[in-house]
């Protein structure tokens, strides 16, 4: 009766208020051919405390209690409790599209704080909070330049996270904008030789990312002039939030797309994350996804209504600026939450210790393997190139509760045996020389098997 309200006295006065005598009478119109004439093939039913018990059980499956190396567009950093006591609320939890700003006034306050607090991040002037996540807003921010600059072509950076470059070849597969590719150099940034032969007349922006997937930090300052010298828009994405703590904001650019699953956002299986674009006042108009302004009612108390909604469900589909039409309201809550609570001076100190982690992992894998693009600046990632295939290592570290770093063969062949590794706040340093010994052991059984090897061939 908990699952299934209707009693059959219930189901048999429906029956009758539309003149049926019985169910089978109701589905008479789909041939018996299609109509299942047996009970379903599934377990029997279950009492409440069994049910509770099975998952219980499903949950210890999940690997409670390990540390994660992992990083590459999600990043497992600590959520303060207070964020899920907070979006638990009713009014939160339960809130849809604000669309009636009467009622809506506490979501809408909430996302103007976002915007507030997104500009104040970025350097930028307007802020929108409505992406599905970091991938589509970078997808979105170029077709924004494509309408902004009436060009089509596109430069993306090969350094742009994998999948993020994967989502917007599906949003320009049918959109007319042809993509390029610009490489990395020795030092694992955009190749700016190549950038700058890439650009024409032609070319609607230039996208890159920073921190990049390698973790270095683009030089922002030298590839926004070359871009701008040939009348293209600069889109720079963000896919670590955090790193905004202590990396001075890409204020050269355009339009930024930005993730912030970093913000209080569980890794949550890859979602519901948080996308975010943030641009200069004069690019407004065709900035995808919602915006909340302040205004001032008869009274003249202050309140909050949503603006310049140039979105396909108010206005004719193909004058809109996005097909984005779902709210983000409440992923983007958790993130004003945690800026709240951090502050400032929290952001950054939260910043250091993500690069002091990540500066001691790298000194020490440094000791035993090859860290590419070690002269470039980062932030928390650092790529590690091994003897022996990440894969195996990572395959013994997971006895240990830990995590290894993500392989980069599938995306990066001609790299190797690379993998990308992350630290955060949560990584301990005893975690960090467990890994290292472990790729230490590594690259000293390796040798010891070439040794051998050398030997058999020499008897």
């Amino acid at each position: 009766m908990r699952y299934l309200p209707k009693s059959p006295a219930d189901r048999e006065a429906m029956l009758k208020a539309i003149g049926f005598r019985s169910v089978d009478d109701l589905f008479a119109p789909i041939p018996a051919e299609y109509r299942l004439a047996r009970d379903l093939n599934i377990p029997r039913q279950m009492a409440e405390s069994e049910i509770v018990d099975y998952f219980r059980q499903r949950s210890r499956e999940n690997g409670d209690g390990y540390t994660s190396f992992l990083g590459a567009g999600v990043y497992f950093h600590y959520r303060p409790v207070i964020i899920d006591s907070l979006i638990s609320r009713g009014e939160f939890l339960t809130a849809y599209t604000p669309y009636q700003a009467e009622i809506s006034q506490g979501t809408l306050q909430s996302i103007f704080e976002f915007q507030t607090m997104i500009c104040e991040l970025t350097g930028m002037e307007v802020a929108n909070a409505s992406m599905y996540d970091g991938s589509t807003a970078a997808a979105e921010a170029v077709m924004m330049a494509v309408r902004l600059t009436g060009r089509r072509r596109v430069v993306v950076a090969r350094s742009l996270h994998p999948e993020y470059r994967e989502v917007l070849t599906t949003y320009a597969t049918h959109q007319g904008m042809p993509l390029s590719l610009v490489g990395f150099g020795d030092d694992g940034r955009v190749n700016r030789r190549e950038l700058e032969s890439s650009i024409s007349a032609e070319t609607a922006c230039v996208l890159i990312q920073s921190p990049n997937f390698f973790g270095a930090i683009e030089d922002v300052d030298a590839i926004a002039e070359i871009t701008h010298k040939n009348g293209a828009m600069l889109v720079v994405s963000i896919a670590e939030a955090v790193s905004l703590g202590i990396v001075e904001p890409p204020r050269q650019a355009d339009v930024i797309a930005m993730e912030a699953q970093s913000f209080g956002v569980p890794m949550g299986f890859g979602g519901p994350y948080c996308g975010v674009i943030a641009t200069h006042e004069k690019n407004v108009r065709q900035m995808p996804g919602r915006l909340v302004g302040q205004t001032t009612d008869k009274q003249g108390k202050r309140g909050f209504v949503l603006t310049l909604a140039t979105r396909e469900q108010h206005i004719r589909r193909e004058k809109a600026t996005s097909n984005i039409c779902t709210n983000q309201a409440l992923v983007a809550l958790m993130v004003n939450i945690f800026m709240t609570v951090y502050g400032k001076v929290g952001l950054k100190e939260l910043a250091k210790q993500n690069l002091a982690k990540a500066a001691y992992a790298a000194a020490q894998f440094a000791k035993h393997s090859k860290i590419l693009f070690g002269g470039s600046p980062r932030f928390n990632e650092f790529v590690v190139q091994t003897s022996e295939d990440p894969r195996a290592i990572n395959s013994r570290l997971l006895g240990h509760k830990i995590v290894g770093g993500l392989p980069l063969e599938k995306f990066y062949p001609e790299l190797g045996n690379a993998a990308l590794w992350c630290c955060t706040e949560l990584t301990t340093r005893s975690t960090i020389d467990t890994a290292a010994g472990f790729v230490a052991e590594s690259e000293r059984s390796v040798r010891s098997g070439k040794e051998v090897g050398l030997q058999e061939v020499t008897r």
